[in-house]
């Protein structure tokens, strides 16, 4: 009998070193090394402006200093592939946008598994695309512009081919069953473009679109959302106006390499949302339009999943390729 006893604590004391061995990774994490948040765009974006309001306060919250790597170039996926290949001990993030679960549809290889080769941490917020007309084209809505396709000509610029905003556009297209023309173009180009009237429609980001909607510029037709937008109220969704499904829109979201320990991810999410949460983090959010709402891993992991498959479907149906 005393020897089964024997055996028995022996056992659970093998189990609890087992335990404390798994956990170590996250207790010791992170040590005095740098954390990297890798950007997928330059300097100047969405993306980079984020990584730089978070880096600070998580940095500070670790202790520890976060630098920001900004590696843009082939619609993000050269920053993805550089964080799929690191070290999966929680030093180097990636912080991407939508374009991340395009990609992989869009570009005969993007270099990564967006299901598979990484961890997601937390998504950092979202934003609708806009469609929106030149002030001189007579339609003040999504359906008057449907209407007006079906009697003349038109064309509608976007910041490039695949992107979130052409691939709404396009999808619109498909559900009215009319003819525009695209007009791809880089984002700052294409918002300039539709302000001089070179093209009398414009599907873009709202954070883009914003200052020149305010100004009278550009008038909005609708945001693709499922819900309209705090900071354009007045603008019906394309789903308002006889349309189902759409929920199409720009996200940034942080994604640490697959294999990460679990402890560390949620020590990331944590600071990172706490980084979020801040009064003057959600006040530059909000001026750039962007919806962010608490998230946990798996509930991330969750919606990447169905924007993947969304995207696929969207990539094949309007026929786009990176080129």
């Amino acid at each position: 009998m005393t020897t089964r006893r024997a055996r028995t604590r022996s056992r659970l004391l093998g189990f609890l070193l087992l335990a404390c061995a798994a956990a170590t990774p996250a207790q010791e994490w992170p040590k005095q090394r740098p954390i990297t948040f890798v950007v997928v765009n330059a300097p100047g974006a969405i993306t980079d402006l984020l990584a730089r309001l978070v880096a600070q306060k998580a940095g500070a919250a670790l202790g520890q200093v976060v630098l920001v790597d900004n590696r843009p170039g082939a619609g993000g996926n050269i920053a993805a592939q550089r964080v799929r290949s690191a070290a999966a001990d929680g030093y180097t993030i990636l912080l991407t946008s939508a374009a991340y679960a395009v990609n992989p549809s869009l570009y005969a290889n993007a270099g990564y598994d967006p299901l598979r080769d990484f961890a997601p941490v937390v998504l950092a917020g979202s934003v609708p695309n806009v469609v929106c007309v030149h002030p001189s084209v007579p339609a003040k809505s999504l359906r008057e512009l449907i209407e007006l396709a079906r009697t003349r000509p038109l064309a509608y610029a976007s910041p490039g081919i695949g992107t979130t905003p052409h691939l709404s556009m396009e999808r619109i297209k498909s559900a009215a069953k009319i003819n525009l023309t695209h007009v791809p173009y880089q984002p700052a180009a294409a918002l300039t473009a539709a302000v001089a009237g070179q093209t009398e429609a414009l599907s873009l980001s709202l954070s883009l679109t914003l200052p020149q909607l305010k100004a009278g510029k550009l008038r909005a037709l609708a945001v693709t959302s499922a819900r309209r937008s705090a900071v354009l109220p007045d603008v019906p969704t394309v789903n308002e106006q006889g349309f189902e499904g759409f929920d199409d829109l720009n996200w940034f979201g942080f994604f640490a390499p697959a294999g990460v320990p679990a402890g560390i991810v949620a020590r990331l999410h944590d600071e990172i949302a706490r980084a979020l949460d801040a009064r003057e983090v959600r006040e530059k959010l909000y001026e750039l339009g962007l919806d962010s709402r608490p998230n946990t891993p798996g509930e991330f992991a969750a919606f990447v999943r169905t924007e993947v498959s969304k995207w696929a479907r969207a990539v094949k149906d309007s026929g786009a390729k990176a080129e």
